[in-house]
């Protein structure tokens, strides 16, 4: 046998060995966290009404809701790609399923919702998730808002004791007579229902907070139908039918045409709303600290293909159309799921309650129920989207697709809807304004928009009322221009050049500079891009003429060609310039780009006088820039820097005049509101007072670092374990950033004992008067953090996050 065999009796043994001190390996058990088990519960407490209400709303049968929540738990979430997004039967299918019920029944219905998950498959295995995102928001919050008013009108005939018509418009007319017969038990029980869905999150106090862990949906629901049970209210209630007699999908009977149009309407409404709820799900994920690096991000391609899978599944047992819910899923997140086993054990308590829980389901009153859809399909109408939509000049195809959805149906709305956001982006690269103005320094001709060649004529006519030799500056707002733009353009320079004028080209970003010939730089900086820390490099020697095709403004550099040109020397960074430094390459940059649109801003300033509302009192180092992080401009904030982001003491011995001068004239003269003090990871100043070992020449900066000392005897060292501030959600790096987070809140003691602000604090007033902040900002990770005003469960100073926009609503 060969010495590289090893003998039976060796292989044997060596199965069995493992490593020192550890103990033999088991069976792999399944473990669940606790934190997934309650957050089951929650949404399962959250998804067990809204599903029947929603098949309610529908006209399927009720189990119909049961199955797709079921199978939207247990199925999308166990193969999908959101790990924490719910899916079930969802409000904004309620109008798609209702029309295919009503044209095709409802074993018809199923059948569809089968063939629209074998779309999701293909389309999944495509990879075409991504694409899914480019719909315009505008015409996604329109077709939820069309959704859901076309609920609420259809719901509310079932609150007053009705029954709802199949369109808005029937439901609309008939309303008035629907008003002049309510049945009371009914108005009764959705009023309660109503009533408590709106109070229930807002209780009070401790025992609010207490009270407000218990979902309203389950809350809401429970008391109509404990008021129905014990007034003896005759309603029409739940109705179960067994489970032996449950319709099962059926072969798809009816047109073609019809069958196909059905197919591609679910298949659009389920994979958009379970792709934005996905990408949405990240965002609420990226908003809990501890989650991120523990839930990873969402993959929409498998989403897409969970979804899929869910739908047949569903379709197959008799259930509902599927797609991620909001609701759910932002309760999933809060509740404190860390893995996708929660959306699963949600499921699996949906099908215990529809096999154990008949009697008990078929309590609840159907008025009730439609109290319910009828809030969702209103929240559905989301004022922060109008807003937004509204911000951005796009409100024209929000609202158009919302009548299109509530008079024609989903795919005809949505239709109309891309083709009025195709027609007003058409509309704004077409439209061009331009303007000539004559100005004590020459003549200024402003372009705004894209400048093709549709704007030729206009562009020449504006261009041609420059007399002759007179200086001009043509400032292009805009990011395309095409050939014959450019040509005109090139062509006017030249001539007019010729003549002994000067043309000065410039752009609303900065390095947008035209040229002959053209210089391709591959720079891709940004207006704060950094000096010296962010240099671009240009390439080695890269000329070519003018491309004869379309020229993109951002990417051309000077117009005027050495000839008569005001052109300065302020080009883009990193490429070479006739500025010796890098600060006059700034200024240049500030002078021909920003200036143009903060000089009235500044007019009216240097007029009125500084007004700040706000002391900012913030360390010297260079990384952290106080308008970019607060987002602020000129006027908004008097700002106090120095090595540490210092407050000393008033007095004689430990004071320093500088800042407190600084304190003394915003307080009591510029009368500020606010004061903040801000720290930030990486502080050298802490750096410092943690490695100078006492004694020692008396630098200036030792003498300067003693107003830090109180701040590190306040902080806890490495093996003090907890105690001092702390970040919420995490625990400090390091001492360094604990001494960091325990200098803000020293400073902010050291600042109520100097005069000004201790008076200030004293007055109070009808305005709330001062108010001082802590704010601590991580340069690494780019995010703030505030110092809240409630303590910790130990006393200690707590710096809770600051979080973006929620976009989920």
């Amino acid at each position: 046998m060969s010495a590289c065999v090893p003998a039976p009796a060796d292989s044997a043994r060596t199965k069995h060995v493992h490593p020192p001190h550890s103990p033999p390996p088991g069976p792999r058990r399944f473990r669940i966290a606790g934190a997934d088990v309650s957050a089951s519960i929650a949404v399962f407490l959250i998804a067990l009404p809204l599903s029947l209400g929603i098949a309610l709303a529908t006209g399927a049968p009720l189990q119909a809701g049961l199955v797709a929540a079921a199978v939207g738990g247990i199925v999308a979430g166990r193969i999908g790609g959101c790990p924490l997004q719910v899916s079930g039967p969802a409000a904004g299918l309620t109008v798609v399923t209702a029309d295919l019920i009503q044209q095709y029944g409802w074993r018809t219905t199923c059948a569809i919702t089968v063939l629209a998950g074998l779309a999701q498959l293909g389309l999944g295995c495509l990879r075409v998730a991504r694409s899914a995102l480019a719909v315009s928001p505008a015409i996604v919050h329109g077709m939820l808002a069309g959704i859901g008013v076309t609920i609420a009108v259809a719901q509310l005939h079932i609150v007053l004791g009705g029954t709802p018509q199949s369109a808005v418009p029937e439901n609309l007319a008939a309303l008035p007579a629907q008003l002049a017969n309510l049945h009371p038990a009914d108005v009764a029980v959705s009023a309660l229902t109503l009533t408590l869905l709106f109070l229930w999150p807002r209780l009070p106090g401790r025992v609010g907070r207490v009270l407000g862990k218990l979902p309203a949906a389950l809350i809401a629901v429970a008391a109509a139908t404990a008021l129905a049970a014990l007034a003896g209210l005759r309603l029409p209630k739940v109705d179960l039918p067994s489970w032996s007699s449950h319709a099962l999908a059926a072969l798809p009977d009816g047109p073609v045409l019809g069958m196909v149009a059905a197919v591609l309407t679910t298949t659009l409404v389920c994979s958009v709303q379970s792709l934005l709820g996905a990408v949405a799900v990240d965002k609420l994920v990226a908003a809990r600290p501890g989650l991120t690096g523990r839930v990873r991000r969402s993959d929409l391609d498998r989403e897409l293909l969970g979804q899929g899978a869910a739908n047949i599944v569903s379709g197959s047992l008799g259930g509902l159309p599927i797609a991620g819910v909001a609701v759910r899923s932002s309760a999933n997140v809060a509740a404190g799921a860390f893995s996708r086993n929660s959306t699963m054990l949600h499921g699996g308590y949906v099908v215990i309650a529809a096999l154990l829980l008949v009697p008990a389901l078929e309590l609840i009153p159907l008025a009730s129920l439609a109290a319910l859809v009828m809030s969702v399909g209103l929240k559905m109408v989301s004022l922060n989207h109008i807003r937004t939509v509204t911000r951005h000049r796009e409100v024209l195809v929000y609202a158009v697709t919302t009548g299109g959805v509530v008079f024609f149906g989903v795919l005809e709305g949505v239709a109309l809807g891309i083709a009025v956001a195709v027609g007003v982006a058409l509309h704004r690269l077409t439209r061009t304004r331009i303007t000539h103005e004559e100005t004590q320094g020459g003549h200024h001709i402003h372009v705004r928009g894209q400048l093709t060649f549709l704007a030729v004529p206009r562009l020449s006519r504006v261009l041609h009322q420059v007399p002759h030799g007179a200086d001009a500056v043509v400032e292009l707002d805009g990011s395309f221009m095409d050939h014959a733009a450019y040509e005109t353009l090139q062509d006017w320079q030249k001539t007019h050049t010729a003549q002994g004028g000067s043309v000065d080209i410039t752009g609303r970003r900065p390095g947008i500079r035209i040229s002959e010939p053209v210089e391709v730089d591959d720079c891709r900086c940004r207006p704060w891009t950094a000096w010296r820390n962010h240099q671009c490099e240009r390439p080695p020697t890269a000329t070519a003429p003018p491309d004869a095709g379309s020229q993109d403004t951002t990417g051309v550099a000077d117009l005027t060609g050495g000839t008569g040109g005001t052109g300065g020397a302020g080009g883009r960074r990193g490429t070479t310039t006739s500025s010796p430094t890098d600060l006059a390459r700034g200024i240049s940059a500030f002078q021909r780009n920003t200036a143009p649109h903060v000089r009235g801003e500044l007019a009216r300033l240097a007029r009125e006088g500084q007004q700040p509302s706000q002391l900012f009192l913030t360390c010297a180092d260079s990384r952290v820039v106080t308008s970019m992080i607060t987002s602020s401009g000129p006027g908004d904030l008097f700002v106090v820097r120095n090595v540490g982001n210092f407050v000393p003491p008033p007095g004689e011995e430990s004071g320093d005049d500088s800042v407190s001068a600084a304190i003394e004239y915003a307080v009591d003269v510029l009368k500020v509101r606010s004061i903040t003090v801000c720290g930030h990871s990486g502080c050298g100043a802490m750096q410092a007072l943690l490695s100078t070992e006492p004694g020692g020449a008396q630098t200036p900066l030792k003498r300067w670092l003693r107003h830090g000392l109180p701040s590190l005897a306040r902080t806890p060292g490495d093996g003090d374990g907890a105690g001092g501030p702390r970040l919420a959600g995490r625990a400090a790096a390091d001492t360094a950033e604990r001494l960091c987070l325990a200098n803000v809140v020293q400073q902010l003691e050291h600042l109520r004992a100097h005069e000004s602000v201790s008076r200030a604090l004293a007055a109070g007033g009808a305005d709330g008067g001062l108010e001082l902040h802590g704010m601590y900002f991580h340069v690494g990770e780019a995010q703030a953090y505030l110092l809240a005003e409630e303590a910790g469960e130990n006393g200690e100073a707590v710096f809770r996050r600051v979080l973006e926009t929620d976009l989920t609503a």
